[in-house]
């Protein structure tokens, strides 16, 4: 079990204490605070992988479960605490493009070892995009709070960065999808 792992799983426990803070804190602040450790492990685990020359078959499986987790976790936190209609089509959004592009990975991964799709640049600043927005939102749950209206916007923002991505990898996976070798 190396560094990069250990950081991957402390983010996936962080994800029931987060629940626990946000329904049993008065403050937000240590949701906040959960949410932005979990955050940080995410791009801490995947650098120290990388540099150390660390990535293992558990690590690259747990590290995509471990964000799932923990966005959809937030999301859903979110919108059964304030309910707000443009909240929850983002996060419906954000929700049904991680399903697509976890099983577009998997079915590639089936498909060949040549037709693995990379995590682009775009998916990189989305992430940071919607870790931004899910940090003001979780902030502003418990109050009336401008912030609020600021971290729907940053959350619709990087949801564009979000279809963008979702294109490219549909357009990267396209021709195995049509012309694969492979059929059902």
């Amino acid at each position: 079990m190396n560094i990069p792992n250990k950081l991957t799983i402390l983010r996936i426990i962080a994800v029931p204490a987060l629940v626990a803070a946000h329904y049993f804190c008065v403050s937000a602040i240590p949701a906040v605070l959960l949410f932005i450790f979990a955050s940080v492990t995410d791009w801490l685990d995947g650098y120290t992988a990388r540099a150390t020359n660390q990535v293992t078959p558990l690590g690259a499986f747990l590290d995509p479960v471990a964000d799932k987790l923990l966005v959809v976790t937030a999301l859903g936190l979110l919108m059964s605490t304030k309910p707000d209609v443009i909240l929850t089509i983002s996060g419906i959004v954000v929700i049904a493009r991680e399903l697509f592009i976890s099983s577009l990975r998997e079915w590639m991964a089936v498909m060949s070892a040549d037709c693995r799709i990379e995590v682009s640049r775009i998916a990189k600043m989305k992430t940071g995009l919607q870790m931004t927005a899910l940090i003001l939102l979780i902030y502003a749950s418990k109050s009336a709070s401008p912030i609020w209206d600021a971290g729907v916007s940053l959350l619709v923002v990087s949801i564009l960065f979000s279809l963008y991505s979702a294109l490219n990898y549909l357009k990267t996976a396209w021709p195995a999808l049509t012309f694969g070798s492979k059929q059902q």
